[in-house]
């Protein structure tokens, strides 16, 4: 087998750590020695064992002289974890494949030149793109300090988000709604606005066999937030973050007692700072949101220039009539003040389509 045919391998077993690590990286080994594979292994959770020291852990002969694929530069330094270059160094490892570099400073280009010290041969970027592909959260996160953010929305093929009489349940099938779900076990946290909470009454959780809850984040300037909503009445079992302008104790003390966390963020213009608020977001180690907005939050994040990704999810419907637009605000005045998107993928889900890109001109840079 090619060095390829053993990264994909380690790859398969970096994804199996989704949804668990953050706001760690996604990483898989593999070992091999006289072309056999002798152990595989992963990254299972933030604070585990990286996937290095899991895979000699499952190693079920001795490493010494054989080759191991790791899809990112291992880590030199002592975090959660020891150094695995370390480990790697110990077990008389004689070759090591990279996949991609790892963008955090404390370990770019520092665990391959370690490795290399120690008479190790190194071969990097094999299948670099993706692996980096499966690492576009963690690369975004480390090197801006904010979350990386997919905004998502359902439409009709006409581009209306609910019937005139306000109804958007359900727009797409079964299969979209399953990827929606294996997204919010993926992504650290879902934000919503407190019109959609007043509206929907939702609980934002992931309803997938084995999955995760995200981070529930809750922009709320005027902290109208109801109290009896299933979102706060289920916070001191799912971790719920409400961002909001209201610094008056007596407001807060209601919701900090049903378990909510309360973010106090400054206004601008009149609502809270997204920038700022991503920030802090950022501080707490919240590394990925999945935004499911309504259309003025949509805006808001939009023209923060803190959107990363899009994701329009299309049924093959038209509704008609007048309906509010997945993204409102008060919109671009010419043509060329548009939010440019590229690199669009579609993908089949049933019936219906989703059609996921990335935003040109976010200010955090394109991801």
């Amino acid at each position: 087998m090619t060095d390829e045919e053993y990264m994909k391998m380690a790859l398969d077993e970096a994804v199996k750590g989704t949804g668990r690590v953050s706001p760690n990286p996604l990483v898989g080994a593999v070992i091999v020695r006289d072309g056999r594979i002798i152990a595989k292994g992963y990254h299972h959770f933030c604070g585990g064992l990286h996937a290095e020291r899991d895979a000699l852990k499952n190693c079920t002969e001795d490493a010494a002289g054989s080759t191991m694929y790791v899809t990112l530069e291992p880590c030199c330094h002592t975090g959660r974890q020891p150094p695995c270059t370390q480990a790697i160094i110990d077990s008389g490892i004689k070759r090591v494949v990279i996949g991609s570099g790892d963008p955090n400073p404390l370990v770019s280009g520092k665990g391959a030149e370690i490795l290399r010290d120690h008479g190790i041969e190194v071969k990097e970027y094999v299948l670099e793109k993706e692996c980096r592909e499966v690492n576009e959260i963690f690369f975004y996160y480390i090197t801006t300090g904010r979350p990386f953010v997919t905004m998502k929305y359902a439409m009709t093929a006409d581009g209306k988000i609910a019937t005139k009489s306000g109804l958007s349940k359900w727009i797409t099938g079964d299969i979209a709604r399953e990827n929606v779900h294996k997204d919010r076990n993926r992504y650290t946290a879902i934000m919503v606005g407190t019109g959609t909470v007043i509206a929907d009454d939702p609980e934002l959780t992931c309803r997938i066999e084995g999955g995760r809850d995200p981070v529930r984040i809750i922009c709320d300037t005027r902290l109208r937030t109801p109290l009896e909503s299933r979102i706060v009445k289920t916070s001191k079992d799912i971790r719920t973050i409400i961002c909001t302008g209201v610094s008056d104790n007596e407001k807060l003390s209601p919701y900090i007692e049903a378990g909510c966390e309360m973010l106090s963020v400054p206004e601008k213009d009149g609502h809270i700072d997204i920038e700022k608020m991503m920030s802090f977001l950022g501080k707490m180690e919240i590394d990925s949101i999945l935004l499911e907005g309504g259309g003025t939050l949509n805006w808001s994040v939009l023209s923060s220039g803190c959107v990363s990704k899009v994701q329009t999810y299309i049924a093959p419907k038209i509704f008609g009539g007048i309906a509010g637009s997945p993204v409102g605000g008060e919109g671009v005045e010419m043509p060329s003040d548009a939010f440019e998107l590229y690199d669009s993928k579609i993908i089949r889900l049933g019936d219906d389509i989703m059609i996921e890109s990335r935003v040109k001109n976010s200010v955090h840079g394109n991801s």
